[in-house]
C-alpha cells in the first residue's frame, strides 16, 4: 500500500516537473515572440494617444480602457483562432499574409516619412463634435479597427515564430502574447495620457516638485512626438525584415544573403562587433522598407489620381 502511494506521489511530482517545464518553455516562447512583435508594438503606443486628443480629461482613461478591451477581443477571440486554423491546416499560406501585413507596414511607415519631408499631415477629427456619447463610439470603434490591423501583425509575427511547435503551446504562448502586449501598450498609453494631467496638479501645488510637473507638462508634447517618430521607423524596420525573410522563403536568398553577409563580416569586431552586425541588419531591413514602401506609395497615389 505504501509503495503504491510511494508510486503515485512520484507519478504526481514527475507530472508537476513536466507542467512547470512547459509553463517556463511557454513563457520563454512568449518572450522570444514578443521581442520578434516590438516594432509594431512601438508603432501601437505610437498611434493610441492620438485617439484621445481633443478629449475630456475625465474620459481618457474610460475611452483606453474600452480600446484596451476591444484590442482584447480582436486578439483572441478573432485573430487568435483564424491563425491557429491556418497555421494547422495551411501553414504556407502564414508566409504570403505575412507579407501582406508588412507590406501594410512599410506603406503607413512610407507615407508618414513622406508627410515628415513635405511638411504634410492629416486633419485630426474633433472627438467632441456633435453628441459626446456617438462622438465617443466613433472614436472607439476607429481605434479599435486600427488596433486590428496592428495586432493581426502581432499575431501574426507571433505565429510565425512558433509554428513548429505543438497546437497547444502554440496556443498558450499566443495568448500570453496577446494579453502581455495589450496591458504593456495600454497600460503605457494610459500613463502617457496623464502624464500632462499629473504635472499640471503638481506644478499647482507648489513646493519642490513645481519644476517637476512644469517639466512634464512641457516635455510630453515632444515625448509624443519622439515615440511617433521612433514608431515610423520601427514599421519600416520590421516591415522590411518581414519582406526580406518572406522573399527568402519564397525563393529569392539574394536580399537576405546580402544583409548577412554584411552582417557576418562585422561580428568579428572586438566588443561592438554583435551590436553593429545587429545594427547593420536592422538598417538594411530599414532600407528595404522605406524602398518597397514608397514604390507601394506611389502606386496608391497614381491610382487615386486615376479615380478622380
Amino acid at each position: 500500500m505504501s509503495g503504491g502511494l510511494i508510486a503515485l506521489l512520484d507519478d504526481v511530482a514527475a507530472l508537476a516537473r513536466a507542467a512547470a517545464a512547459s509553463a517556463d518553455d511557454v513563457a520563454a516562447g512568449a518572450a522570444k515572440t514578443s521581442a520578434k512583435a516590438a516594432g509594431v508594438v512601438i508603432d501601437d503606443a505610437a498611434v493610441a494617444p492620438q485617439f484621445v486628443q481633443g478629449v475630456q480629461p475625465a474620459r481618457e482613461l474610460p475611452i483606453i480602457g474600452r480600446i484596451a478591451t476591444g484590442s482584447i477581443i480582436n486578439k483572441l477571440l478573432i485573430i487568435l483562432p483564424l491563425a491557429l486554423l491556418l497555421s494547422q491546416f495551411v501553414p504556407w499560406l502564414l508566409t504570403p499574409l505575412l507579407m501582406i501585413g508588412g507590406t501594410y507596414l512599410c506603406y503607413e511607415g512610407a507615407e508618414k516619412v513622406w508627410e515628415m519631408v513635405r511638411g504634410e499631415h492629416h486633419e485630426a477629427v474633433e472627438a467632441t463634435a456633435g453628441d459626446p456619447r456617438d462622438a465617443e463610439r466613433r472614436l472607439v470603434r476607429s481605434a479599435v479597427l486600427t488596433d486590428f490591423i496592428l495586432s493581426t501583425e502581432i499575431m501574426v509575427i507571433s505565429l510565425s515564430d512558433v509554428i513548429d511547435r505543438p497546437l497547444m503551446d502554440r496556443t498558450l504562448i499566443l495568448v500570453v502574447v496577446a494579453l502581455a502586449m495589450t496591458a504593456g501598450v495600454y497600460g503605457v498609453v494610459g500613463l502617457i495620457v496623464k502624464m500632462d494631467d499629473v504635472g499640471l496638479a503638481l506644478s499647482r501645488r507648489g513646493g519642490p516638485l513645481t519644476g517637476a510637473g512644469r517639466l512634464l507638462v512641457a516635455g510630453m508634447p515632444r515625448l509624443l512626438t519622439a515615440i511617433g517618430f521612433v514608431g515610423t521607423f520601427a514599421m519600416l524596420w520590421v516591415g522590411g525584415h518581414i519582406m526580406v525573410t518572406g522573399v527568402d522563403a519564397l525563393g529569392w536568398h539574394g536580399p537576405h544573403h546580402l544583409i548577412a553577409v554584411a552582417a557576418e563580416a562585422l561580428h568579428p569586431i572586438a566588443l561592438a562587433g554583435p551590436a553593429l552586425a545587429w545594427l547593420a541588419e536592422t538598417l538594411c531591413s530599414l532600407v528595404v522598407g522605406l524602398a518597397w514602401g514608397l514604390v507601394v506609395f506611389g502606386a496608391v497615389r497614381a491610382l487615386a489620381r486615376l479615380r478622380r
